[in-house]
């Protein structure tokens, strides 16, 4: 949090697209995805946008918590959807006796779980002015140098650049904050914390937060939302970030680590 009250502006843009996967780890045969999209997943997004490295995942690297700040936002509801698909055997014996595609004659059908129509405001800061200010660029011009995707290769994503937005730190004090971001509960108040509201769906998830570049997790978070995109209403045991747009609209948030 030291860290953090440097922080006066940070980068906002939206993406989007007809489907995500974020896989889970642990699941094999019947793929499956988390409901969000992991910060890991979020640093290939925008290390794509950027152009970072991806040999020895050398882009992972610029990533790290004490350099990267990013907070995520739901703007569409979380819906999934099944969906069969052809996995091919790529490798050589019978059946696959070339590396031509005319050639692989053995398939097999897999049900892969997607999420459809998703939606996402992404919150950005950088102690790096380069890389800030060369995201910053690419963004407005609706510029990438690979192809930003929503977790796998063939969920090509839009983006939008919202704004360069100034913040200023809040605090919970004695009452309830409006937290509009998804939120590592580990910095909520353990002892009613949290406001539940009945019309409201709320779910949490262990995501992982950073990878080394072995590709090895090296932080876990659990992180709570609500499935709609709802503000959720929480005591915050640190000060967390206040976004105030033109319109007079304002959203909370907090950096997912």
């Amino acid at each position: 949090m030291a860290q953090e009250e440097n922080i006066k502006e940070i980068l906002i843009f939206d993406v989007w697209g007809d489907y995500a996967h974020f896989r889970r780890g642990y699941t094999t045969t019947s793929p499956l995805t988390f409901s969000i999209p992991p910060r890991t997943a979020l640093c290939g997004l925008i290390g794509a946008i950027l152009g970072l490295g991806k040999n020895n995942n050398e882009y992972l690297k610029h990533f790290k918590l004490e350099q990267a700040k990013i907070g995520l936002r739901l703007l569409n509801p979380v819906k999934k959807v099944r969906i069969a698909e052809n996995l091919i055997h790529t490798k050589k014996g019978e059946g696959c006796e070339g590396i031509g595609m005319n050639i692989i004659k053995k398939r097999t059908q897999i049900d892969f779980e997607f999420l459809k129509d998703p939606r996402y405001r992404i919150y950005f800061w950088h102690a790096d002015n380069e890389l800030y200010n060369k995201l910053k660029s690419n963004l407005i011009e609706h510029k990438t140098v690979y192809t930003p995707c929503l977790g796998l290769s063939e969920n090509i994503a839009n983006f939008k650049f919202v704004g360069e937005i100034d913040v200023i730190m809040k605090t919970s004090e004695a009452g309830f904050s409006q937290i509009h971001s998804v939120l590592p509960i580990e910095k909520v108040l353990e002892k009613n914390g949290i406001k539940f509201d009945l019309r409201k769906e709320y779910f949490s998830l262990r995501l992982p937060v950073e990878l080394n570049q072995e590709r090895i997790v090296t932080k876990y978070s659990d992180v709570l939302f609500e499935r709609n995109g709802s503000p959720i209403e929480v005591k915050m045991k640190e000060r967390y970030l206040e976004v105030s747009y033109g319109d007079g609209r304002k959203e909370q948030i907090v950096f997912v680590e």
